[in-house]
């Protein structure tokens, strides 16, 4: 199974059901609306984050190819559940966050053995570029609107479709040129994807706006904050690929 195709995995939720769903909020037993909050999707994003980085120092301490490969299947099916039936949120999302620490931990493993102190670096990287993002949303310099969203989404998506088709093309023995590999070109298509996902992020914020707004459902919450933490690993995943990349060069 391809380690390259694992380190770059592109996060694909379903934008649109976010909105459908955000219509209107959900009725709780007791008929009072029970819907979401900014704050709630914080602190939800917030347990999902202690569980990820539970599982992933469990993973650094112990890495191994089968943990690897548990933790990217069971992370995308928590996914994929979430994505279809966002109603489950509040249990795929931390299922997510568990398997997904357990890849993630290895992936870390395997970037810390070949260069001192890029974990640091990665991390630093990506919660730099979420207050950064954050910072742009909130000033309004950059703006969330339909057509910005959909050129998110579409890139997104072609990022996607390239590396599934490294992930399938790996299996015959056939790797894409430059996705992997240092240089000028291979650094420039990672600032690409980095670029990218975190162009996501902003989408992610204004998911958190729309859904309170619109009173959706209170496990939207859990919604939003996987929608989040899956960019926030994909960025983090990118930083360290960039910094193997240059530290070879």
């Amino acid at each position: 199974m391809s380690k390259s195709f694992f380190e770059s995995r592109n996060p694909v939720l379903n934008e649109g059901k976010l909105q459908k769903l955000g219509q209107s909020g959900a009725l709780s037993h007791d008929g009072a609306h029970d819907v979401m909050s900014i704050s709630g999707a914080v602190n939800k994003t917030a347990i999902l984050f202690v569980i990820l980085l539970a599982t992933s120092a469990a993973s650094f301490m112990m890495p191994s190819m089968f943990l690897l490969i548990v933790g990217i299947v069971g992370g995308l099916i928590a996914v994929l559940v979430a994505s279809f039936k966002p109603h489950t949120s509040a249990i795929a999302a931390p299922v997510y966050a568990g398997f997904q620490g357990l890849a993630l931990g290895t992936i870390s493993a395997m970037y810390a053995a070949q260069m001192d102190g890029i974990i640091l670096q990665a991390v630093s990287l990506t919660f730099a570029t979420l207050i950064s993002m954050l910072l742009l949303y909130r000033s309004g310099l950059i703006k969330v609107t339909e057509k910005f969203r959909a050129g998110v989404m579409m890139a997104t998506g072609a990022i996607f479709l390239v590396y599934l088709a490294s992930f399938v093309g790996s299996m015959f023995g056939w790797n894409m040129p430059y996705l992997h590999q240092g240089g000028m070109i291979g650094i420039g298509i990672s600032l690409v994807i980095i670029a990218v996902a975190a162009l996501n992020l902003l989408l992610d914020f204004d998911n958190f706006e729309k859904a309170q707004q619109a009173r959706a459902p209170k496990y939207m919450e859990w919604f939003c904050g996987l929608s989040l933490m899956v960019t926030l690993v994909w960025l983090y995943i990118e930083f360290l690929r960039l910094l193997s990349m240059l530290n070879r060069d």
